[in-house]
């Protein structure tokens, strides 16, 4: 059985480009989100198994979104962060966070995701 992800991307090019790679890699893209919000309702419709979640969106910090889809408790999926931003700037806050781990956008592949996830 292939690995259900929700992606979530304000740039649709980026979440296009991820929909491509994942998918020609194993993965069942079964959704996409544009922003906080709108992750956090999918994550609870589509129950995916991973989501592969932006830092920076235009409503709510990706660090917020992935505590909220946390909270689900057994039922929530695992949350892996991206950014294009430099890991280094956030590392206080994966430290703390609920997240699986982080993904630069740019070393983005079906082998990291599975590193962090299975």
């Amino acid at each position: 059985m292939r690995p259900t992800l929700l992606l979530v991307d304000d740039h649709a090019g980026f979440r296009s480009f991820a929909r491509a790679l994942l998918e020609a890699e194993g993965y069942d893209v079964v959704g996409e989100a544009a922003d906080g919000a709108a992750a956090i309702e999918g994550a609870e419709r589509l129950a995916p198994g991973i989501v592969l979640l932006d830092v920076i969106l235009p409503d709510l910090d990706g660090f917020e979104v992935c505590e909220r889809i946390a909270a689900r408790g057994a039922h929530a999926p695992a949350v892996v962060l991206t950014s294009s931003r430099d890991p280094a700037s956030y590392r206080d806050r994966l430290a703390r966070s609920s997240a699986r781990g982080f993904i630069a956008k740019e070393d983005l592949s079906g082998a990291a995701l599975a590193a962090l996830t299975e």
